[in-house]
């Protein structure tokens, strides 16, 4: 629950309209006007509390029920609006200033929030595990059943209510690793939906003790949003474990000076959390036993982010366990993560090589926008498509595109930038679900999301860099979409200049893969294709 340390309960919508506080109706986001002092404290137990309300009223579940009663989600802003299609995807086609592709590159921290809102189970990961030990000689443990890592009872009960019934690829390797003894460092590369957050909530549960009553494990999220979805994960796997407490370091969230806190595990930014261990000494980071960033890929991208964690983690005791977690390991995350992590576990997964083997590319020529909108309407005249994303370089070519096929009579959506998350999510969700049969989008849904109705791709426009050279990973993300599931996939690419041309040519090379030519005036030409 939520109390200011006068004891007054701020989870109702009356109690927080009273207080002063502003509430955003998407997500566990509580913003505190001046002078008013609260402290979010989450207690795991199903215990009625003094006040005869029971312990269970949250924060995070609290939020859950207004979430669960909040249809329109336009409060959380993570760019600023300019168009506001609705939650359905409803196409609006007024006029919308023309932005790149790159301007269209979306935010990684929105990003990993869509993917964590998007996903309700583990995904099926096919890549391979790759495991460097930092003792190479010592034995590698790997386990196929939670039972095997001899968990406290309480812990495997919120295991399993969490719908857990064996671990996961990364969750196999890892927790023999994270839960080791003497504790031992950890570097893992691992994307949403494959358990990683469960994973170290897990090694986190498992270090504390709960009779002393100071901050044990303290986690670094790059968002004040994405704290919360792991604070949410805390609270349900901690959920049969009623004395141990979490404490959200994020704005708004103050403190008296001198006060220290008595939570066994802090989440929170890295800019709060370093005020709360240095400047006003909430925390003492002596005692930390688990330090955890999250989404190292995303922290790194957000300015000062990255002092900021190194300056954190150089406050804490040597024999303190270090777990980082990144999606992706370009140089630059590695050289952060070797900075943060000393003498680290490392597990990787081994890139996929073989995700175009199972679709088959072609291109088709045109000379302005009109006979590329011709020859994407002959190929739905042609052949039978269950659902196809179709991808475009600008806001306003989606938009644009959108309505024309609209006009057509298919059910299409929109998906683009200027979309709040809940709001892409919305739209994602209807998709899947195959509400609509096709999916206008920008770069926003090139990653990450998986619709095993999708049978064909279309590159409206081909994706290039903001030097305007081909965007290769871009474009292995995009017709990624197709081909999965262990079906053939199909990608269409449309090129309208000798520019867009050459693009292609050097996609080609890149990948050694034959982009066959396609002629979409012949009907039986395209009829050949989808055989």
């Amino acid at each position: 629950m939520v109390t200011s340390r006068a004891g007054r309960k701020l989870t109702t919508p009356s109690r927080i309209a009273a207080s002063g506080l502003r509430e955003c109706g998407s997500c566990a986001c509580r913003e505190f006007p001046a002078g008013v002092a609260v402290r979010a404290v989450v207690f795991f137990s199903s215990r009625p509390s003094s006040s005869g309300t029971m312990a269970t009223d949250s924060w995070a579940l609290a939020v859950d029920k207004q979430e669960a009663a909040v249809k329109s989600m336009s409060n959380l802003q993570i760019k600023e609006e300019k168009v506001k299609p609705d939650t359905n995807g409803v196409i609006k086609t007024n006029a919308t200033p023309e932005k790149t592709d790159e301007e269209e590159k979306e935010d990684r921290a929105a990003q990993s929030l869509l993917n964590k809102l998007i996903r309700s189970n583990l995904v099926d990961n096919t890549n391979q595990v790759e495991v460097l030990q930092r003792d190479p000689n010592s034995p590698l443990y790997s386990v196929k059943s939670f039972e095997e890592l001899r968990l406290k009872p309480q812990l495997l009960q919120g295991v399993y209510a969490m719908g857990f019934n064996r671990p996961s690829k990364i969750q196999e390797n890892a927790l023999p690793m994270m839960l080791a003894e003497p504790p031992q460092n950890l570097i893992a590369q691992s994307q949403s939906g494959t358990g990683k957050t469960a994973a170290f909530v897990l090694a986190m549960l498992s270090r504390v003790e709960p009779a002393e009553r100071y901050p044990q494990c303290l986690c670094l999220s790059p968002t004040y949003e994405l704290a919360l979805q792991t604070g949410k994960v805390i609270e349900q796997m901690g959920r049969f474990h009623p004395e141990l407490k979490l404490a959200y370091a994020v704005r708004g969230n103050k403190l008296e000076r001198g006060q220290k806190i008595s939570e066994h595990i802090v989440i929170g930014t890295p800019g709060t959390v370093l005020d709360w261990c240095s400047k006003l000494k909430f925390i003492d980071p002596k005692k930390i036993k688990v330090f955890v960033l999250d989404e190292a890929d995303v922290m790194i991208a957000t300015q000062g982010h990255q002092d900021q964690s190194i300056r954190i983690q150089r406050m804490l005791p040597r024999n303190c366990q270090m777990l980082l977690f990144s999606a992706t390991f370009e140089d630059s995350v590695w050289k952060f993560a070797q900075k943060v992590v000393p003498d680290p576990n490392i597990i990787k997964l081994k890139r996929e090589e073989e995700t175009l083997d199972t679709i088959k590319q072609y291109y088709v020529l045109c000379n302005s926008r009109d006979e590329k909108f011709q020859a994407l309407c002959n190929i739905y005249g042609a052949i039978t498509i269950a659902q196809a994303m179709i991808f475009c370089h600008t806001r306003k070519t989606a938009s644009w595109l959108a309505a024309e096929l609209s006009k057509e009579g298919h059910q299409v959506a929109l998906l683009s930038g200027e979309m709040v998350v809940e709001q892409r999510a919305a739209v994602i969700e209807r998709f899947r679900e195959g509400k609509e049969k096709v999916l206008v989008t920008t770069n926003v849904c090139a990653r990450g999301i998986d619709v095993e109705q999708v049978s064909v791709v279309i590159n409206f426009d081909l994706p290039v860099d903001k030097d305007g050279n081909p965007d290769n990973e871009t474009y292995l993300h995009r017709i990624g979409r197709t081909g999965r599931f262990g079906k053939r996939g199909l990608a269409v690419n449309m090129v309208d200049s000798k520019h867009s041309m050459n693009i292609l040519n050097r996609i080609q090379e890149h990948f050694k893969k034959k982009i066959e030519r396609l002629d979409t005036d012949d009907l039986d030409e395209i009829e050949k294709i989808a055989n």
